[in-house]
């Protein structure tokens, strides 16, 4: 097997191809999370890597495990100035907690919160632009230093997320940078397993009927039973914030 390399970034040649994600979901088919992530961290499997974290309901899992391989892995967190309060305190928290040494905070640029959202409101008549503005533009730029990124997403989330491969292709540049899913294949039982037998803090709203949480203003509560993220934008045609969009499976 051909070592897996990234591209030199002064290159305009993809880093990685389609066929670079199937043979890394191959290679590492039946192995376990923490191995895969051992031996793609520490083995320069993917080349400079990051992970994205909204410091969410479930995410004190990957950054746990991500940081018991190698906590300066940074940690790239969106604060798009519309997180719940409890968000920001869980994430202060969870970065004392787990060790994270690396976690760097992106923001809106100020002069698109000028020119397009001066009130502040663009959320309630606009979700897209807002979620453009406020987090698919400050990360595109951040990641474009790394060849690959980890995301915390699992399949059980939604339908869009149900038929995720552990490796895929970001096609959201052209790049040709992996977008790595560690927990994909996680049910909610294993991730709630996980929590309690590494004894790890909750976030404070989940217990107040918030299984999945983003900005506060597009974010609502779920009544038990319902898909985990139906209350992410309630009454809009809207699944993703635009980092992932459920369009572009298998790869994405």
């Amino acid at each position: 097997m051909n070592e897996l390399r990234p591209i030199d970034r002064l290159d305009c040649a993809p880093r990685y191809s389609e066929h670079d994600a199937v043979r890394l979901n191959r290679m590492f088919r039946g192995a376990s999370t923490l191995d895969m992530l051992t031996s793609v961290i520490r083995d320069n499997l993917a080349g400079k890597l990051a992970t994205v974290s909204s410091f969410g309901a479930e995410s004190a899992v990957l950054l746990h495990l991500i940081a018991a391989v190698d906590n300066s892995v940074p940690v790239l967190f969106l604060d798009t100035g519309k997180h719940f309060a409890e968000t920001l305190a869980y994430r202060d928290r969870l970065i004392d907690a787990l060790g994270l040494g690396n976690v760097r905070i992106l923001t809106p640029d100020a002069a698109d919160l000028r020119t397009r959202d001066e009130t502040g409101l663009r959320w309630s008549y606009d979700p897209d632009g807002c979620c453009e503005i406020r987090k698919v533009k400050p990360l595109a730029k951040a990641l474009d230093g790394y060849d690959a990124s980890f995301t915390g997403r699992k399949s059980f989330q939604s339908d869009t997320r149900a038929n995720l491969p552990r490796f895929e292709i970001d096609t959201s540049n052209a790049a040709g940078r992996l977008k790595i899913n560690p927990l994909i294949d996680w049910s909610a039982g294993d991730i709630a397993a996980y929590f309690e037998r590494h004894d790890l803090p909750r976030h404070p709203l989940v217990a107040r009927g918030f299984p999945s949480i983003g900005c506060e203003p597009c974010t609502h509560k779920v009544a038990p039973g319902e898909d985990p993220r139906s209350g992410r934008w309630k009454g809009w045609d809207k699944t993703e914030c635009g980092i992932h969009k459920p369009g572009e499976e298998p790869f994405l």
